[in-house]
C-alpha cells in the first residue's frame, strides 16, 4: 500500500476511533495520536511499540509520510497529539505546524504535537517549538517514555528530552537572532544530520542503520557535504563540524 493510500485510509478508520468507542489502557488513560514521519519502517516500529491500545491507552489513529499526506490525516481525524518528525518532504515538521496553526489554537479541541527525530541541534529544536509543538524527544527515547510524553502533551505540558531543554530556554531567553551560517545553509536537512553524525563518529552502517537508509546513500550524503564545504576528509568534515559546536 503506498503512502498516499495509507494516509486516506487512516483517516476514514479515525472516523470509526472517534465514535465513542470507551477508554483504553494506560489507568484508564486514553489518547488519540498520528504518525509523521517519512520511514516506513520507523512508524511500523513505533506502531507496535506504542499502538497496543489496552495497555498503553495510545490509539494510533493516521500517518502520513510527507506535509500534504499529514496536513490531510491530521485535519481529518484531529487526534489529540501529533508526533512529528522535524525533516520531512515538502517543507519539513516546521510546515505542517504552520498549516496546522487552527487546529492547534482551537480552545475546545486543541490538536497538540510533539516533535519526535533523530536530530538534536538546536536549530531544528527551537524551529518546531516556535512553531507551536509542545515537546520535542529525540528517537532513542524508550516506549516507555514516549507513552507518557504523548499523554503528558495531551495534557498540555511541554516535555523535551533531558539536554534539549537547555536549547529552548536559552533561546527564548535571548533577544538576539541567531547568526546566519552560510556554509552551514548550503546543505540540506538530511545532509546536516549525516554531518553531524560522521563528526561524532559514527560508521557509514551506523548513520545507515540510525537513519533508515542505506549506506550508499549515506555515501552520497558525504560526498555532497565535502563538495558543498570544500572540504577533503571526514576528519577536516569533524574539525570544521566541531568549530561550529555543532557536534
Amino acid at each position: 500500500m503506498s503512502d498516499a493510500t495509507e494516509a486516506n485510509g487512516t483517516a476514514g478508520a479515525a472516523e470509526a476511533a472517534g465514535s465513542g468507542r470507551p477508554d483504553g489502557g494506560s489507568g484508564g488513560r486514553h489518547v488519540r495520536v498520528v504518525l509523521v514521519d517519512d520511514h516506513r519502517m520507523f512508524r511500523t516500529g513505533v506502531q507496535a511499540e506504542i499502538g497496543q491500545t489496552a495497555e498503553t491507552g495510545v490509539e494510533v489513529v493516521g500517518e502520513a509520510a510527507d506535509v500534504d499526506q499529514a496536513v490531510t490525516v491530521i485535519t481529518s481525524t484531529r487526534p489529540e497529539v501529533v508526533l512529528l518528525d522535524v525533516h520531512l518532504p515538502g517543507g519539513g515538521g516546521v510546515e505542517v505546524l504552520r498549516r496546522c496553526a487552527a487546529l492547534m489554537a482551537d480552545a475546545e479541541q486543541p490538536v497538540r504535537f510533539l516533535a519526535l527525530s533523530v536530530s538534536d541541534a538546536a536549530e531544528d529544536v527551537i524551529g518546531v517549538i516556535r512553531g507551536g509543538a509542545r515537546g520535542y524527544v529525540t528517537k532513542t527515547i524508550t516506549g516507555t517514555d514516549l507513552v507518557d510524553s504523548i499523554f503528558r502533551v495531551q495534557e498540555g505540558d511541554a516535555v523535551f528530552s533531558p539536554r534539549l531543554a537547555g536549547f529552548v530556554l536559552d533561546a527564548f531567553a535571548s533577544t538576539d537572532a541567531p547568526p546566519v551560517d552560510e556554509d552551514l545553509d548550503r546543505l540540506t536537512q538530511r545532509e546536516r544530520e549525516v554531518l553531524r553524525l560522521i563528526a561524532r563518529g559514527y560508521a557509514y552502517k551506523e548513520i545507515a542503520k540510525q537513519l533508515f537508509i542505506s549506506v550508499k546513500t549515506v555515501e552520497s550524503h558525504v560526498s555532497a557535504v565535502l563538495r558543498k564545504l570544500q572540504l577533503s576528509n571526514r576528519h577536516e568534515l569533524t574539525r570544521w563540524a566541531t568549530a561550529r559546536r555543532l557536534v
